[in-house]
Parts: structure tokens; C-alpha cells; sequence
């Protein structure tokens, strides 16, 4: 079975740091570009950062660019997500996806998700 799971979200004060993991199984991992998605309460998904699978290009939403850091390590099946600077608006579930193949990792593409992990920012 195709599976991501994630990990690494905490409660964080403001201007700290997490570093989310997503360990990907049942699928060649390493062919595949990967996202990171989040939502808040209340809020829509939203589009986070993306990296190819090829060239390891990267995108970020404008809101995290210079602060968030997108990664991933092939022989070990895992992508990374490094938060620096951390705000209250960062507050949400975060979640890692496959993108299906083909398809753009510059936007919410994707085919599967993980079950998130919850990234809190509080004072």
C-alpha cells in the first residue's frame, strides 16, 4: 500500500523552529515529486512548497519563502520540511503529498496524502 507518514509537528513559540519528516512507503519514491500542504482551522488547503523529483526544484508559497526550507533524502524515502521564524499564522495541520506523475509541484497536485501532523504557534 502506498503510504506517507509525518512527523515533527509540536507546539513552538513564535520565531522558533520545526523540522517535519514524511517517511514514504509503496511506492519509488525517488521518481516521485513531493508537496507539503497545511490548513488551519476554518481555512481551506493550502498550497506550501514543492520539490521534483529530478533536478530538485523547489517552490514556496510566497508567505514562507526565506523561512521554510523543503528536502528530501531518496535513500532513506523521506521528505523534509524545515521551519524557521515561525508565526502564529503558521498554525495549522500540516501534510505531505505525492505528486502524481506528470503534473506541476508548484501547485497542490496530488494523489496522496499523509495524515498530517500539527504544527501550533503560541506564545
Amino acid at each position: 500500500d502506498v503510504q506517507l507518514v509525518e512527523s515533527g509537528g509540536a507546539l513552538v513559540q513564535p520565531g522558533g523552529s520545526l523540522r517535519l519528516s514524511c517517511v514514504a512507503s509503496g511506492f519509488t519514491f525517488s521518481i516521485s515529486a513531493m508537496i507539503w500542504v497545511r490548513q488551519a482551522p476554518g481555512k481551506a488547503l493550502e498550497y506550501v512548497s514543492g520539490i521534483s523529483a529530478l533536478d530538485g526544484s523547489t517552490f514556496y508559497t510566497d508567505s514562507v519563502k526565506g523561512r521554510f526550507t523543503i528536502s528530501r533524502d531518496n535513500a532513506k524515502n523521506t521528505l523534509f520540511l524545515q521551519l524557521n521564524s515561525l508565526k502564529t499564522e503558521d498554525t495549522a495541520m500540516y501534510y505531505c503529498a505525492r505528486v502524481p506523475l506528470g503534473r506541476w509541484h508548484g501547485a497542490a497536485n496530488y494523489d496522496v496524502m499523509g495524515q498530517g501532523t500539527q504544527v501550533t504557534v503560541s506564545s
